[in-house]
């Protein structure tokens, strides 16, 4: 993170002086290189390099709320988080119906794989092969799917200090969603596994279609054809 105070930058340059600073094109950014610029009347920031006319670097990145590098931070953590079980996992971007680099991320792992849907961008896949969605908070999902399916797992990131911390939440029909540290979640052969979701798929003894019928649904709710 570049500081914002001048004083602090000085000693961030010295910190970095044999580093290079690039406009990220993985937040959409356009790749040219940065500097350090430092001010006394405003907050110090990265600026684009002149270009090869000595005019103004032309940049369209408009990503820099905090969230804006989320995709690469689940990257980061899945890898290291299989990495600490002897799980070795492979992630890319995804994009599915033209979704913009960041707003889909495909985690593939021995067991099957996992599509992390960050926005609203692509629409959720249930029961397709080779991989389990898992939902950004800010991604809606309806009474029937929750209920077919009997729970959905979610993602957000929580700010803490200069990163980003992962955490997963189960959601099941008429209730909130519980959230959990990764480190309390498990890839099994079934799929991405949370407290929670263990609870509930203990009630059932394997995952399925949606049928008309949910008369032994766990969480109480029967469901006839044409309801």
């Amino acid at each position: 993170m570049l500081p914002l105070e001048t004083i602090e930058l000085d000693a961030f340059r010295c910190q970095h002086e044999h580093d290079t600073f690039w406009c990220g094109s993985l937040l959409g950014g356009c790749g040219g290189r940065l500097t350090a610029k430092l001010y006394t009347d405003r907050v110090c920031h990265l600026a684009h390099y002149p270009g090869p006319d000595g005019l103004p670097q032309m940049c369209g990145s408009r990503a820099r709320e905090v969230n804006s590098a989320d995709h690469l931070f689940v990257m980061s953590a899945a890898t290291a988080w299989l990495h600490a079980r002897d799980d070795r996992a492979d992630s890319d971007f995804a994009r599915p119906d033209g979704a913009s680099i960041g707003s889909v991320v495909d985690i593939r792992f021995q067991h099957g794989g996992l599509r992390v849907h960050l926005d609203q961008a692509a629409a959720p896949v249930w029961d397709a092969e080779g991989h389990e969605p898992v939902l950004g908070v800010s991604v809606p999902v309806d009474q029937d799917t929750l209920i077919c399916r009997w729970y959905v797992h979610r993602i957000r990131l929580d700010s803490e200090g200069t990163a980003r911390r992962v955490r997963i939440g189960t959601e099941a029909f008429a209730r909130p969603t519980e959230w959990f540290a990764l480190d309390e979640c498990a890839m099994t052969e079934r799929g991405l596994s949370t407290p929670a979701g263990r609870v509930n798929r203990g009630c059932r003894t394997a995952p399925g279609p949606c049928r008309a019928s949910r008369g032994n649904h766990p969480l109480g709710v029967t469901r006839s054809a044409g309801s």
